[in-house]
């Protein structure tokens, strides 16, 4: 069982950049697939990125390719997602997920293990 913390979240200008951090718990973390996923007032849940256990695989939406990046560093038992260029309509809740697996997933719906959530908010 893994158990998640997000920190890093905000408020910030539009075309700002921010960086979530997502620290779990547990000596395995580095066998879970690792996602971020957000949901704004009214929304469902939408899929971000998400990172393999290795880390040496990633996916993006297709609306963060370039501009979000996922990582993660086993050894600190955390990821990371960096944010640039960010814009009024990204200002959300993000989560960060975690599923026992080797592949990559963007359902949020394969994801076991989730945080409580970082408030986003984008200016414009």
């Amino acid at each position: 069982q893994v158990q998640l913390v997000e920190s890093g979240g905000g408020l910030v200008q539009a075309g700002g950049s921010l960086r979530l951090s997502c620290a779990a718990s547990g000596r395995t973390f580095s066998s879970y697939t690792t996602g971020w996923f957000r949901q704004a007032p009214g929304k469902e849940r939408e899929f971000v990125a998400t990172i393999s256990r290795s880390g040496i695989s990633t996916d993006y939406a297709d609306s963060m390719k370039g501009r979000f990046t996922i990582s993660r560093d086993n050894a600190k038992n955390t990821v990371y997602l960096q944010m640039n260029s960010l814009k009024p309509e990204d200002t959300a809740v993000y989560y960060c997920a975690a599923r026992w697996d080797f592949r990559l997933h963007r359902s949020p719906d394969e994801y076991d293990y989730w945080g409580q959530g970082t408030q986003i908010t984008v200016s414009s």
